[in-house]
């Protein structure tokens, strides 16, 4: 979601994208020295593809970045305005640990203009142009706009007035972080993952950013569902299974000919929210109205004991990623999270 969000920004801004170094992602760090466990987005994203199909989107490394701003002495510190290297003239960051990191963070956000776009508080709002009367026509939606989720019929989504949209992405957020003159005039914005300040952009694009022309909003959203998917070799890792599941569900009922299967996301570990946390004889009589007995079901999971699913597998045929060792042979595990969602999305 937040790599969504950066793009869309960048483009929308007109600003080049500079992609943060490769280094251990949160729960993507498995294999040791077996297998590669340090990342970059565009190790998931086909970034640089994306740049070269589209003029308005420019997008570096951090080492370059660091070789042609940082090293050339235009990088000032926002608070002293003296010129600031980065630590120890290191442009070279990709592999680096935690504590590493932190680092290169802290002279990030010495030497920008740190955005504090909070997204549950404010909606990132983007004029028709740079005009500052269109800015004010943003400002003054926002006085007027109720800040409540609105029932009934949604907006057109051509609709030339953009208060109906407003108060629909609003959702009750308060406030519009408009991209106004003073930041446009800003050479450097940063925007940081902090946590403590609740920076942090784990939210979907489509109810992060604003655009006051309809034509625009369309635009984006068109953007980003065409160009920001998975590389390749993710991809097609999904579609030989897709494959073979269908193979497996066409076998088991020839009344099935296209292969169809259903497919839950049941998330046991990592999970914030613990009363949602249930077993799986609950799962079953929550969802067994939409099921056909006896049919393929495949189950994306992070949970290990497969002895859970028994309530499940007493109704269904039930298929996991684990059983698919072959499909995935050399294909990074640290991707297996990947293709277990694009499986699933997969599903009838």
């Amino acid at each position: 979601m937040a790599m969504e969000s950066v793009i869309g920004l960048a483009y929308a801004m007109c600003r080049t994208l500079v992609m943060a170094p490769q280094k251990r992602m949160y729960l993507l760090g498995k294999g040791g020295k077996n297998q590669r466990n340090h990342f970059s987005f565009v190790d998931f994203f086909p970034i640089e593809e994306m740049a070269k199909e589209h003029k308005g989107l420019n997008i570096i490394s951090m080492k370059e970045y660091l070789e042609t701003r940082a090293m050339t002495g235009k990088l000032r510190n926002a608070i002293t305005g003296e010129v600031e290297f980065p630590p120890g003239n290191r442009t070279d960051w990709d592999g680096i640990d935690g504590k590493d990191y932190d680092v290169l963070r802290g002279y990030l956000r010495n030497v920008s203009e740190t955005a504090t776009w909070n997204p549950g508080q404010c909606l990132p709002a983007f004029p028709s142009s740079g005009d500052h009367k269109d800015v004010e026509v943003l400002q003054k939606l926002v006085e007027s706009a109720r800040r409540s989720l609105p029932g009934g019929t949604p907006v057109k989504v051509d609709d030339p007035n953009p208060l109906g949209r407003l108060e629909e992405t609003l959702a009750g957020r308060r406030d519009l972080c408009v991209y106004d003159e003073r930041m446009q005039n800003l050479p450097i914005i940063h925007f940081q993952c902090n946590h403590k300040k609740k920076l942090r952009m784990l939210v979907h694009f489509y109810a992060f950013l604003f655009f006051e022309n309809w034509k625009e909003d369309l635009w984006m959203k068109r953007f980003i569902r065409d160009h920001v998917h998975y590389v390749d070799e993710i991809q097609c890792a999904a579609a030989r299974l897709v494959k073979t599941i269908r193979d497996h569900a066409r076998k088991r009922d020839p009344n099935n000919p296209n292969g169809d299967f259903d497919a839950f996301h049941i998330r046991r570990g990592d999970f914030q929210f613990k009363a949602t946390r249930i077993g799986a004889d609950e799962i079953y009589e929550n969802s067994k109205d939409e099921l056909t007995p006896n049919s393929t079901v495949f189950i994306a999971t992070d949970e290990r004991d497969k002895k859970f699913f028994d309530p499940l597998r007493a109704h269904y045929d039930l298929l996991f990623l684990d059983d698919f060792k072959d499909e995935l042979n050399g294909v990074n595990t640290n991707y297996y999270g990947m293709i277990d969602q694009l499986v699933a999305s997969k599903g009838r």
